[in-house]
């Protein structure tokens, strides 16, 4: 085959490779967003939705939200949002448009590297179509795995030119490719170290004119780049308590871990079967002697690709690949709650597809028909495959159909119990929700989310004292739930518990500002008479909202109850600038300047709110006690029967009336006596 000849082959495959991904995963665009992180990354962020602007740069940038740093992965959500709004079916695309990229980039990078056709073609292929790789492409959160991979390929692409030609300019795109990974996802921190493996097999460049120490001194920056992102990471997921599993398990229950999850990786990319978006850590209860039994043969296989290093140079390339690339993500420093998950194989299964690939081409070599046979033999794997990964797609559609798989092909799945509620509560199937939510209790009893929204479904459907139960078991779990704090203070508010209530709505809205929230925090004050503290929370919303003309009208009452009246007319005034037939504000200005002693601009400011609404029974009373005032009865006395007629049952216009009337007879005797 001559050089011409790979080119049109080359170009050939790569059309053929983004055709059937293309196919296969293209009925993600009529899925819908998911209730597991993509809340946290997309259609719940503030952040996101503000799209692409200074602050939220800056934000991307300083933020260690949702776990982790990665403010590029931040910024393509951004622009996302703000292409495509609310809609999930640009976002899916996006992530599969990356994911067809990455196809490419690899059966390019490794062809480049190998210049071996067939089995570059090969490793694309398993890499476009194997179903422990649909995580990644079909859950809009995970966009930093195809996005990181991208950059993780361009730099590997960079690294291959570098090496073909060092110079500092090559050398440099490395690093800039690196650094764009990294701020994708930190999972790239083994990078360098990937480059060194491919030094030895496909590059050749151990045992020629490079030493391992040059070698290694030559990735010193790349090696710097690693240990900032390593601690970068750690101190982020530290700070946001992902790690607190982590002080739950001793380290030979991590190791233990680590070793299963190495073998099932390898059982799954065999034998792709019940797959889920989520793996329950057994915990305390792991397997000791799988553990071991793991151990041995990962043990084994490690023995025997060194022993045949030297002759079948790809083995030591794709068994260490796989090993290396799966540190950071394998629980040796436990992260989350999962004990494994599909998307952490979206690069690492690479090293064990050129195991694949080569060995299935090197046990041909002898056969003499062993390229038909070989390509022969691929086109079935991957066939199989991709059946497998449609189907596979398909669990993805929403929340209820990935979330009831789940429970299908896993034990003692609280997550999944937890997570398929929401869709549950969306579709009025509350009895089904609560039994979810119940389960997901009995498995993690300090499961504070499940607590959480199960207190929320049995506080609307009016059971208020179970629902305080589980909030408060929610915040026994984890305290620092601001969510949990405000609903509490709702729900306790709704008992007459203004106390309890007001403390709750402090330390809730210290974490999480609210406006409408702080709002109801602010009434709660001023029903307990603590009207600075009121004021102060009242100042606070329009800092936010300096517009809002209810906002305003309730803080000129407060200010009026505090002595303040001159703020409190301004105030008013503003707020009826903005809304002049706001009656309880008018009553508030009318408040206002009684209690500033201008009872005239008083009187005929309610005689605007009965001008706008005549059967106002308030305003009717207010403005009689005012004219009270001023000794004028008779006309004080026709509005306070006038508020009475419009209701019988108002006692200060009913007390009104008679202290009026009281007054009215004593200035008539009075007037009368002075007359004889």
């Amino acid at each position: 085959m001559n050089k011409n000849s790979n080119i049109n082959w080359s170009l050939i495959i790569c059309l053929v490779l983004a055709i059937i991904a293309f196919i296969i995963y293209y009925q993600v665009h009529s899925f819908e967003f998911v209730n597991y992180d993509d809340n946290t990354y997309v259609y719940a962020n503030p952040s996101i939705q503000a799209g692409i602007t200074f602050k939220a740069v800056k934000w991307a940038f300083t933020s260690g939200y949702a776990d982790n740093w990665h403010p590029l992965t931040w910024l393509s959500h951004m622009l996302d949002w703000q292409l495509f709004g609310a809609n999930a079916e640009g976002h899916h695309i996006i992530n599969l448009i990356f994911h067809i990229l990455n196809t490419l980039l690899v059966f390019i990078v490794f062809k480049k590297m190998t210049n071996v056709l067939w089995q570059s073609a090969f490793v694309a292929a398993l890499f476009a179509l194997h179903p422990l790789h649909v995580e990644s492409v079909a859950w809009i959160a995970e966009r930093k795995d195809v996005l990181s991979t991208f950059f993780w390929l361009l730099a590997m692409w960079a690294y291959v030119r570098y090496v073909e030609q060092p110079k500092v300019a090559r050398y440099l795109w490395i690093v800039v490719f690196f650094a764009l990974g990294l701020m994708s996802k930190p999972m790239l921190v083994t990078l360098p170290f990937v480059f060194l493996i491919l030094d030895y097999w496909p590059l050749n460049r151990l045992g020629s004119k490079r030493s391992l120490v040059y070698l290694l001194i030559e990735k010193i920056p790349l090696f710097m780049m690693t240990a900032a992102g390593c601690v970068a990471t750690f101190i982020t997921q530290k700070e946001s308590g992902a790690m607190r599993l982590t002080k739950d398990l001793s380290f030979p229950l991590q190791l233990a871990n680590a070793s299963i999850s190495y073998m099932q990786y390898i059982i799954k990319m065999i034998w792709p079967s019940r797959l889920a978006v989520f793996y329950p850590h057994s915990g305390r209860d792991i397997s000791i002697l799988y553990a071991v039994v793991s151990a041995v043969v990962l043990l084994t296989v490690t023995i025997l690709v060194i022993r045949f290093a030297k002759n079948h140079r790809y083995l030591f390339t794709g068994w260490f690949w796989y090993l290396g690339t799966l540190v950071p993500v394998i629980g040796l420093v436990q992260v989350g709650r999962q004990s494994m998950a599909d998307r952490y194989t979206y690069i690492t299964l690479t090293g064990l597809f050129i195991i694949i690939a080569w060995g299935l081409s090197e046990l041909l070599a002898k056969w003499r028909y062993k390229k038909i046979v070989f390509v022969s033999s691929a086109i079935l794997v991957v066939s199989a495959l991709s059946l497998c990964t449609y189907f596979q797609i398909r669990y993805w559609r929403n929340s209820l159909t990935l979330f009831q798989h789940a429970l299908e092909v896993t034990n003692n799945n609280y997550v999944a119990h937890y997570c398929i509620a929401d869709p549950l509560i969306a579709q009025g199937r509350l009895d089904e929700a609560i039994y979810h939510y119940s389960q997901a209790i009995r498995i993690e009893p300090d499961y504070a989310g499940a607590l959480n929204d199960l207190g929320a479904v049995l506080y609307k459907e009016g059971k208020t004292d179970e629902a305080i139960g589980y909030y408060n078991r929610a915040l026994k779990a984890d305290p620092s739930l601001a969510s949990t704090h405000l609903s509490l203070a709702a729900a306790l508010e709704s008992k007459g518990n203004l106390d309890e209530a007001a403390e709750h709505y402090k330390i809730g809205l210290a974490d999480k500002d609210i406006p409408e929230i702080r709002r109801n925090f602010g009434s709660i004050l001023v029903k307990l008479g603590r009207f600075e503290e009121a004021a102060g929370e009242y100042r606070k919303i329009l800092s936010v909202t300096p517009d809002d003309p209810n906002i305003l009208s309730d803080l000129s009452f407060i200010l009026t109850r505090t002595g303040k009246f001159d703020e409190a007319i301004t105030l008013c005034n503003k707020a009826l600038q903005i809304a002049p037939d706001s009656i309880n504000t008018h009553l508030n200005l009318g408040a206002a300047l009684v209690s500033s002693g201008r009872l005239d601009e008083a009187v005929k400011e309610y005689e605007k709110i009965l001008q706008i609404q005549p059967k106002n029974a308030r305003a009717h009373n207010d403005l009689g006690v005012i004219l009270s005032q001023q000794k004028k009865f008779d006309q004080a006395i026709a509005h306070f029967n006038q508020s009475l007629q419009i209701d019988p049952d108002y006692i200060d216009a009913r007390n009104n009336l008679s202290v009026a009337l009281a007054e009215n007879d004593k200035l008539k005797s009075t007037e009368n006596t002075k007359k004889k």
